[in-house]
């Protein structure tokens, strides 16, 4: 049954009571309240059976059907697997759950891994899409309703989010102080450069750190961090205008491999080779970073975003000499997937958070303003969203904006 039929055949039942619940002070893991809404304004919550309660913010009507994007083929080619919705049920919450009405969602390269069904070979379409989402509360159900209100900002990671209304599990929200983009960037991208430097990184004093795709979502992660590590960072990019930002965050040297030879520039300009490599483009770039390594040298895997578009999602790599390469320089290669590193994930995105409100961390989001038909607006718009992203355009995380009228339906 959908949203609006449910709560409608409730609302007319003798048997639904109206409560009402009252500001009750604001606890540490669920962030601010009321306040942030206009003062502590009773707001009316229905029973239902106590297994649910639907709330509905400053007003505005939840729909019986929303906009969603579904795979419906499985393929790298983004715009052949997926297909928009119009008329998909709005979900249910249950008991533990938040429903969340979102206003940003990320574009990240692993979406058509995602459409392609490479993480999971046993999910057959139709299964939803889109991995990360900042929104806002518009219903919960009674235990998540313990450290959660209606209206309140939050954040998360699960699959689904390219769609007008994500049910999210409680446990698995951020409470958010305001709904922003930038708070978006952190979940993925600077989550995934914050564990895997420091689980595989040893970053210290002095170390020299090459980043490949240093200016997009996760790259500019990597670039900070690893200066607020006193290394020397150097920084792979496809523009000057990218390295103008690259040199605004601190990266120490640019390297635009459109206009510079990035292998002559390394083993000009360091000899010896670079101490930590964070690598997400694969095939000639690994080859090349790989070759850079220095005595003990340590090379991070996050990504191959240069083979993603291929049949089989890998990029051609020279392999057949890795082990000699690896031997002879007493150097290492691990790869980093962020669902591994799940119990390390609350305590980084808590310390990216107050790093960027204390202004010590730059989150820079892409709208696609710059690109031909301008900016990444409605789930209709994920599509250019994702062609933009592979088209190396983007500088900083791509974000798309799915605006809502408070008092409309949508």
């Amino acid at each position: 049954m959908s949203f609006s039929a449910k709560s409608g055949a409730l609302l007319s039942s003798r048997a639904s009571r109206c409560w009402w619940r009252r500001q009750q002070p604001p606890c540490a893991a669920a962030g601010p309240a009321w306040s942030y809404f206009g003062g502590s304004r009773p707001r009316p919550i229905l029973d239902m059976s106590y297994s649910r309660h639907f709330l509905d913010f400053q007003g505005s009507s939840i729909p019986s059907s929303m906009k969603k994007l579904v795979v419906t083929k499985l393929s790298q080619n983004f715009r052949e697997a997926v297909t928009l919705r119009q008329d998909a049920p709005v979900p249910l919450p249950g008991d533990g759950d938040l429903l969340v009405r979102n206003r940003f969602v990320g574009i990240n390269a692993s979406d058509i891994n995602y459409s392609a069904g490479r993480y999971d070979a046993s999910v057959k379409p139709p299964f939803d899409i889109g991995f990360e989402g900042v929104g806002d509360v518009v219903a919960l159900g009674l235990s998540a309703s313990a450290d959660y209100t209606v209206g309140q900002a939050v954040a998360y990671v699960k699959a689904g989010s390219f769609a007008e209304y994500t049910v999210v599990p409680a446990k698995q929200a951020v409470p958010l102080p305001s709904v922003k983009p930038e708070f978006l960037t952190l979940m993925v991208s600077g989550a995934t450069a914050y564990i895997s430097l420091q689980e595989l990184g040893e970053l210290s004093e002095g170390k020299k750190v090459l980043v490949t795709a240093a200016a997009g979502g996760t790259g500019q992660f990597a670039v900070q961090l690893a200066k607020k590590a006193k290394c020397h960072v150097i920084g792979t990019c496809s523009s000057d205008e990218k390295g103008g930002f690259l040199k605004s965050i601190g990266c120490d040297r640019t390297i635009n491999y459109k206009t510079e030879n990035v292998e002559s520039v390394l083993r000009k300009d360091y000899p010896e080779g670079v101490d930590v490599v964070y690598e997400s483009v694969g095939g000639k770039m690994f080859d090349l970073a790989l070759n850079s390594l220095a005595t003990k040298g340590r090379l991070i895997v996050i990504g191959f975003i240069a083979g993603y578009q291929n049949p089989t999602g890998l990029p051609p790599v020279k392999a057949e000499l890795l082990p000699a390469k690896l031997l002879k320089k007493s150097a290492s290669i691990r790869g980093f997937f962020l669902n591994h590193y799940l119990s390390e994930y609350k305590m980084a995105l808590k310390h990216l958070l107050k790093m960027y409100e204390r202004g010590d961390l730059v989150c820079e989001v892409d709208f696609g303003d710059m690109s031909p038909e301008g900016k990444f607006t409605g789930l209709e718009s994920v599509f250019r969203a994702v062609d933009y992203m592979y088209m190396g355009k983007n500088i900083g995380k791509i974000v798309v904006e799915l605006p809502h009228s408070v008092n409309s339906k949508l």
